[in-house]
């Protein structure tokens, strides 16, 4: 059946930014399909909640709280699947981000910042994992980019610079890993996340984003998650070192932050 193709019976993922958005969503829904999870963030109540939701699937859940930005971190993560599972499967470099910056305002710290957010620590957390999923049966990596790594608009300098970087590390890293570990990238576009806390309290925001999206919608956690299952799964066995545009079908972007020129 091709539906089984998307199980992940008894194999374990370790998601990034687990406690809210896209990577809970993303822990639930590898959970439903059979695997067991490791989940981190700063907020270990968020997490907590979370593994309750994973628990209820009839799986197991490990919670790592922590900054993720701090590199020391990333081999709690490693550790916890191997320590509390006996093996690593997938890794889904999920968390990541970097508020909005006009470019004479954004500084070489500011710059430097977004890198290690979004492409530093995807990077390590990934060659920490590499050799725990080659004592198994290989594996399969996820990096969460974003549409704003091929678009342009004012004021996404760093943020669309970093996940630009992503994008291309995963089809490098695809290239290195392979054939055992497959690494691919879903771009994302405006999900109804708290990220987009301030779009959707703002009905005149909200309406911009989905009148300027093909689609007219803005997307939902699970759009993310179900592509992200299909990745991670044997569904995807034959796909490595592809990013896959999750966005409504947008080739401009749909929200203008009316930046003056300089």
């Amino acid at each position: 059946m091709v539906l089984d193709r998307f199980r992940l019976d008894d194999r374990v993922a370790v998601i990034t930014g687990a406690g809210r958005g896209l990577g809970a969503a993303m822990a639930r829904a590898f959970a439903e399909a059979g695997a067991d999870v490791v989940i981190s963030s700063r907020t270990e109540s968020e997490l907590r909640e979370v593994a309750s939701d994973v628990e209820s699937h009839g799986r197991r859940a490990a919670v790592v709280p922590a900054d993720l930005s701090d590199t020391d971190q990333l081999p709690r993560l490693i550790e916890a699947a191997v320590d509390d599972f006996g093996r690593l499967d997938i890794v889904v470099n999920n968390v990541g981000g970097t508020y909005p910056m006009p470019v004479m305002q954004t500084t070489e710290d500011f710059l430097e910042e977004a890198f290690h957010f979004n492409v530093t620590t995807a990077f390590e957390l990934s060659r920490l994992a590499v050799p725990r999923m080659l004592e198994g049966h290989g594996g399969a990596i996820l990096n969460i980019s974003s549409a704003m790594g091929r678009l342009v608009e004012r004021g996404f300098l760093a943020y669309g610079t970093a996940k630009a970087a992503l994008a291309h590390m995963t089809r490098l890293m695809a290239r290195d890993l392979a054939p055992r570990i497959r690494v691919n990238g879903l771009a994302v576009g405006s999900v109804a996340t708290s990220a987009l806390e301030i779009v959707m309290t703002n009905e005149d925001l909200k309406r911009e984003l989905e009148e300027k999206t093909p689609l007219r919608r803005l997307g939902q956690p699970e759009d993310v998650a179900a592509a992200a299952l299909w990745l991670v799964s044997d569904a995807g066995s034959f796909i490595t070192g592809k990013i896959i545009d999750v966005d409504g079908g947008i080739e401009s972007p749909n929200l203008d932050l009316k930046l003056p020129d300089v």
